[in-house]
């Protein structure tokens, strides 16, 4: 006797689906995940990412040297293109093993409130404005700790993009590292002359000497040639230079001498 077979609500998915099942999908599921949800989603997770990335250099850079930067690569690649001598000349030295006479020019001439700001000069970036707005030479206000930000983690070239980066790693390296290392490593990374980086390579290729022996009229020679190192000569100044050392070794005693480093120490 034949047996009696039943079919109940089970036996679609006990025997498996059918190949007619897909044609009653929704397609919008299909590209569910390339909504703009999820784009915006996937944005954000980048986003967090390179921010992360940042936060992990800025606190690296604390504590290992900066050897090598982004203007560094840019000079060299220059060189390189134009057929020209692209040794990079810069030697990591540390803030204590070199003479205070640079420091204390460095920012004689182009930093004076540094010990004092959270990493801009307002009223300096103000008047530069008001001097740009009326067509005289453009001019700067960038703060040491702008410049540092500056050439260690970005490019040379003026863009919006690049100065809102600049503000960000500015105001975090002013809460992360402090004044004596972000002067420290502008004393190391700062162009000082053609492919020559911080005050060590340039005493030494320009005095003979060590950074650690530097004279006040050094240093202050080298802190004149700063604005553009690449059109000044530390080794054969010019009148304007000589005039410009005369100044900051006057603004030197003014501060206080090397007393007034200790504001940063």
């Amino acid at each position: 006797m034949a047996k009696r077979v039943t079919f109940n609500k089970d036996f679609k998915s006990k025997t498996g689906s059918s190949k007619f099942d897909n044609v009653t999908d929704n397609p919008r599921k299909k590209n569910q995940k390339w909504s703009f949800g999820y784009f915006f989603r996937k944005l954000g997770l980048y986003l967090f990412y390179v921010w992360l990335s940042t936060v992990f250099a800025i606190v690296l850079l604390k504590f290992v040297p900066v050897y090598f930067t982004p203007t560094m690569a840019s000079r060299k690649i220059d060189a390189m293109t134009e057929g020209k001598p692209s040794q990079i000349h810069s030697q990591w030295t540390p803030y204590s093993q070199i003479s205070k006479n640079y420091p204390l020019a460095i920012l004689a001439s182009e930093d004076q409130l540094f010990p004092d700001h959270y990493g801009f000069d307002f009223k300096s970036m103000w008047g530069a404005v008001q001097s740009n707005m009326k067509g005289k030479k453009i001019k700067g206000a960038s703060t040491i700790s702008q410049q540092v930000a500056k050439n260690v983690f970005l490019w040379q070239d003026r863009s919006y993009i690049r100065k809102g980066l600049e503000v960000y790693f500015t105001l975090m390296i002013e809460l992360v590292w402090g004044k004596k290392r972000i002067m420290e490593v502008y004393l190391n990374v700062a162009e000082t002359g053609k492919m020559t980086f911080g005050v060590e390579s340039a005493s030494r290729r320009f005095y003979n000497h060590s950074a650690e022996e530097a004279s006040t009229t050094e240093a202050a020679r080298l802190a004149a040639c700063l604005p553009n190192p690449i059109r000044f000569s530390i080794e054969n100044p010019s009148n304007y230079i000589n005039r410009r050392t005369s100044q900051i070794k006057r603004q030197m005693s003014g501060l206080g001498g090397k007393k007034f480093l200790y504001k940063i120490d």
